[in-house]
């Protein structure tokens, strides 16, 4: 197929940022955290890798206080020794030798993080490789009528912000969670080696800790959810403005465009600050509950240190635990609001890639050239007969829009679809290239239900034209290979020739070398729609749809598309949908639709003998409104 759909415009669908959004929890926290875990698990050798290494270099790090402490003990009863004089003072190469060991234990703990993090790294960027990959590829499984309803922008929110938030907790999270629950249950070793009763005094911190910790954890968590939630709806607005900006400032839009960026930045405003502030209050907290304790323990530590219960050494060492006691704590309480986070985007990643997509393709009907009896062969060849057998269809299933449409084209044959604006022109077009299936009856091609090849094979029969054009940023020459990405630079030349786009195609700084950029407004709209049909000549198609292809360039250019396209139609099935009635009048066959149905058909001076809804459509062209002068 040679024409992609449109790029997105102004237009606001029922998941667009125009639309309401009621205020909601994670819909599934367990089971979206769940399947985060499933899909991790594909790497449960790296992670437990990491875990390893954490862990070492955790174990490595808590020790040093306890060994400090000895340095400290060392130093106070070589001091007070030397005062009492029972002793030569303070044993210096005793304490260079603790000192050095402890050089060593931090600088293994060091090699250890360094390694863990490494691993991890790798670990995050092959999740957010392999998410977008899944993510782009689910795109082109999904039907239609999903981005119908969805703004263009909240699927790229969750390609870029939603996957983003998972690399980074991955990245930065996994490990700080492995290490201060590592580092909490080490502490509370070393502390219960000190003294159990000073322990006891430290832990009765907890239980504080943990309530204050559950009710922000839980007031947070919605509003996690909403900031994601608000932040794609932003994007998508942001998107479809910079996308259809040319109309919006010709429209005068801006205001309005500024007051419904307002609505949604407003709701990401407030639900952003709400989940940092409720976040933020964290440490604040666990900073008063940690000094409480810290006061507590430092009057019972002075008391056994006069009583000569504890040594000066094990009191400091108790001390700098107590001190790094309440740290992990507060790692894993802010950590829990960043999974809270986390889970919010795995969730809205995970609907994504759980959405339904296109009905999967029938057992593949082949048909030979020769006989049109099914072939186990991997081409197919259709002749070009098309018949729509009593079809009815709606975007939605209780709004019909086709109601029972029949016709028969037999191959090579012209056909113009005409009628009013939402007769149904391009839904039928929709319908033949499989972009939608019929509610009811069927459209066969050669005979055979287009339900049974293929979408690929089916669209591989296709070239088609749109009103909208649509090319990408490239070089001329690269755009118009999209239609036979096989096609040498002779045939592509060739295809713009007989579109009658060489000419000013080489009077282009670069001619076919020249790069179109972004929107491809560095050439002008007839210009667009020109390459869209050479595009179309290059794809050699079997079938040709035309939906207003000429509709964009002068009347001195369309006469001269008009003959390429005589001839390309030669021996070719082409369905035209037409608003201009004059250019399809040497159709073999024209369809006149109103209000989904077909009301007459026949060729054009049959439809005119008959002065019905055709012939009045027909002559309505050139009929002069009364209130205008002769």
């Amino acid at each position: 197929m040679s024409q992609k759909t449109n790029r997105p415009g102004l237009g606001h669908g029922p998941g667009g940022p125009g639309a309401a959004h009621p205020v909601e929890k994670a819909k599934d926290f367990r089971g979206s955290f769940g399947k985060l875990v499933r899909y991790l698990a594909r790497y449960r050798v790296r992670f437990l890798l990491v875990l390893v290494f954490a862990v070492a270099s955790t174990i490595f790090s808590i020790l040093g206080p306890k060994i400090l402490g000895q340095a400290t003990t060392e130093l106070f009863e070589g001091i007070m020794g030397k005062i009492a004089g029972t002793s030569d003072g303070i044993d210096f190469g005793r304490i260079g030798q603790i000192l050095l060991f402890l050089l060593g234990l931090y600088v293994i703990s060091a090699a250890f993080s360094y390694l863990q993090g490494w691993i991890m790294t790798g670990v995050s960027m092959k999740v957010t490789y392999g998410l977008r990959g899944e993510i782009m590829s689910k795109i082109n499984r999904m039907p239609l009528s999903y981005f119908d309803s969805v703004s263009h922008g909240e699927v790229l929110s969750r390609v870029t912000n939603d996957v983003d938030t998972l690399n980074q907790t991955l990245n930065q999270s996994i490990t700080q969670i492995i290490t201060s629950v590592t580092m909490l249950v080490g502490i509370l070793v070393m502390m219960f080696s000190i003294s159990w009763q000073l322990t006891l005094v430290a832990l009765c911190i907890l239980p504080v800790s943990s309530g204050f910790i559950a009710m922000i954890v839980r007031r947070s968590q919605k509003h996690f959810k909403q900031q994601q939630e608000f932040l794609g709806h932003v994007n998508g607005h942001v998107e479809e403005m910079y996308g259809g900006h040319v109309v919006m400032k010709a429209f005068n839009g801006e205001e309005d465009s500024l007051h419904r960026f307002d609505e949604c930045n407003d709701k990401l405003y407030e639900s952003a600050w709400k989940s940092q502030f409720l976040s933020g209050l964290m440490q604040p907290v666990m900073n008063f509950v940690g000094n409480l304790g810290y006061v507590a323990v430092c009057i019972l530590g002075g008391w056994y240190a006069s009583s000569g219960v504890m040594t000066v050494g094990d009191i400091q060492a108790f001390i700098q635990y107590m001190r790094q006691f309440t740290q992990p704590i507060l790692q894993i309480a802010n950590i829990s609001n960043i999974l809270q986070q986390t889970t919010a985007a795995a969730e809205r990643v995970f609907e994504f890639l759980d959405a339904p997509e296109e009905e999967p393709d029938r057992p593949v009907v082949h048909v030979n050239e020769d006989d049109s009896v099914p072939d186990t062969d991997t081409n197919i060849h259709v002749k070009g007969s098309v018949q729509f057998a009593h079809v009815h269809f709606g975007y939605h299933p209780d709004k019909i829009i086709i109601h029972d449409f029949s016709a028969n084209i037999k191959p090579g044959q012209k056909v113009a679809i005409v009628g009013p604006t939402g007769a149904g022109k391009t839904t039928m077009v929709k319908l033949l290239m499989r972009f939608y299936d019929v509610n009811d009856g069927a459209i066969l091609i050669d005979g055979y239900d287009v339900r049974n090849f293929t979408r690929n094979e089916l669209r591989s029969q296709f070239g088609m034209v749109l009103q909208e054009t649509w090319l990408y940023n490239g070089t001329i020459r690269e755009n118009i290979r999209y239609g036979r990405l096989d096609a040498t630079d002779e045939e592509v030349e060739a295809a713009a020739k007989a579109a009658q786009a060489d000419h000013f195609i080489r009077t282009l700084p670069g001619g076919y070398d020249m790069v179109l950029n972004e929107e491809s407004s560095n050439v002008s709209q007839g210009q667009k729609q020109l390459l869209t049909i050479a595009r179309a000549i290059l794809s050699d198609p079997k079938i040709l749809i035309l939906d207003e292809a000429t509709s964009s360039v002068d009347t001195r250019t369309e006469i001269l598309i008009q003959k390429a396209m005589d001839q390309l139609m030669k021996g070719r099935t082409s369905f035209v949908i037409a608003h201009r009635l004059s250019t399809i009048r040497d159709a073999d066959c024209i369809l006149c639709m109103k209000d989904g149905d077909i009301v007459e058909q026949g060729t054009h001076e049959e439809l005119l003998e008959r002065g019905g809804f055709y012939a009045n459509l027909y002559n309505s062209q050139f009929e002069r409104p009364s209130s205008l002068p002769a």
